[in-house]
């Protein structure tokens, strides 16, 4: 197991190089002088691209590029974001608390309602539970997040203004973290504001959670509902369900302790693709709502064509993608004892 954990912890600086390279790659699509105006801080610089040009380094091969690029990261500088006017790193260290509770409010809710919401149509196979949840599977399936975002805002912001349309935090419960009051702890503002005893602050940052996590748990809810459901009506269908209902267990005991727990490996696999794809939905959902984490942050990068900016999100986002790969792996290990790894 042990030897298992470090070959796949070794081929990470392998995967983040191609990725890194790949990006590198993609962005000499663009043309020098659109990506040098990245590297402007005023519109006088803009008569002095070629001299930006020049000094950036931006007219070199893409091997150039990158090999610049790659000593610098290997010393611990990842470059400097034109877009958000810091180091990178010190970027991702000041915006990734941001998604990572984003990211902790959508898991729990979405894994658990997706995989009853998917267990009950597998049990009701046929009935009208089962068609109501499949139809709700496809219309989370089919609705793009921007347009579910936009309706939330338009309702609930707009019209209602029930919830506060954009940021993690109002103004008045900023300035606590601002003068101190509130101390950065973890930096998840929910959990340093109930470290700190402000419920009030607490319930303000809930508020700012609550629309993006509704969007990203409806796109991500999809594939999670049908393919628990899928696994457990092979479970259902299987002969040890067959022998456990003949030796006279309930339905309840046939269904929790041999039926869901036979699905769960597939089930583990989707929540954990869920979880990779949430740094994704981030992109979107963070952008629309005006929430400070990495993924508008990523966005703006894209946009503006920032590419250490654009390389830093994607080393914390194959960072990310790896290591769930490996803890779905390690999962196998305890759900079924059958499963081992050299």
């Amino acid at each position: 197991m042990l030897s298992f954990v470090l070959r796949r912890l070794l081929a990470l600086p392998l995967i983040l190089l191609a990725v890194t390279f790949l990006i590198v790659l993609v962005m000499q699509l663009i043309p020098v002088e659109q990506r040098a105006v990245a590297y402007t801080t005023d519109l006088a610089q803009l008569g002095r691209i070629q001299e930006i040009i020049k000094t950036n380094h931006l007219d070199g091969s893409v091997f150039e590029q990158y090999w610049r690029w790659l000593g610098q990261a290997l010393g611990g500088n990842l470059g400097y974001s034109r877009t958000s006017g810091q180091p990178v790193l010190q970027t991702l260290l000041a915006r990734f608390p941001a998604t990572l509770e984003l990211a902790l409010f959508t898991l729990v809710p979405l894994i658990g309602l997706s995989v009853w919401m998917g267990s009950k149509a597998a049990v009701r196979r046929g009935k009208t539970a089962d068609a109501v949840i499949r139809v709700i599977a496809v219309v989370a399936y089919s609705t793009p997040s921007f347009v579910l975002g936009v309706w939330l805002l338009v309702i609930f912001y707009g019209a209602l203004n029930l919830l506060p349309g954009t940021g993690n935090l109002s103004n008045d419960s900023a300035i606590y973290f601002l003068t101190g009051e509130i101390k950065h702890v973890t930096g998840l503002t929910t959990i340093d504001a109930l470290l700190a005893g402000r419920l009030d602050v607490f319930w303000d940052a809930i508020k700012h959670l609550i629309m993006p996590v509704f969007t990203l748990m409806v796109v991500g809810s999809a594939g999670l509902i049908k393919g628990t459901r899928t696994s457990m009506l092979e479970a259902l269908n299987s002969d040890y369900i067959r022998t456990a209902r003949a030796k006279g267990m309930t339905e309840n005991v046939v269904i929790r302790k041999h039926a869901r727990r036979n699905a769960l490996l597939t089930i583990i696999t989707l929540a954990g693709l869920s979880v990779s794809g949430l740094l994704q939905g981030a992109v979107i959902a963070e952008t629309l709502f005006g929430y400070p984490g990495v993924g508008a942050w990523a966005a703006q990068a894209a946009a503006l064509g920032d590419l250490p900016g654009v390389l830093g999100f994607a080393l914390l986002a194959a960072t990310v993608v790896v290591l769930m790969n490996l803890a779905i792996d390690l999962a196998y290990t305890v759900i079924d004892p059958r499963v081992r790894y050299a």
